[in-house]
């Protein structure tokens, strides 16, 4: 079964990141509050990205990865910002030490 890894713009200009295998039906959910806490505080919400996946293992994995980056890295992936992707993944690197930087699983 498919899996999707997706982006939604909160009210409040925030972003938060989920997976699911049918996106949607927790789209409708979130918007209806019945996501999570984070999102049922600041609805309502915008779908600004999605990827699909193989399968919801993957679209988790990727979501945990994704979750983990900062706004800037965010936006570039949504824009399809592959110059700007890999220089803010070759700087967190540098400063972290080795990492598994921007790969994506899906």
């Amino acid at each position: 079964m498919k899996g999707y890894m997706y982006i939604l713009k909160c009210k409040d200009n925030s972003y938060y990141v989920g997976s699911t295998d049918n996106l949607t039906l927790r789209i409708e959910e979130h918007n209806r509050g019945e996501g999570c806490e984070y999102t049922r505080e600041r609805l309502p919400l915008q779908l600004v990205y999605y990827e699909e996946c193989f399968n919801i293992k993957d679209a988790f994995i990727h979501e945990q990865q994704v979750k983990g980056w900062n706004r800037k890295k965010k936006e570039a992936l949504m824009k399809g910002d592959i110059k700007s992707l890999k220089e803010l993944s070759e700087r967190a690197s540098s400063s972290r030490g080795p990492s598994s930087a921007s790969g994506t699983p899906c």
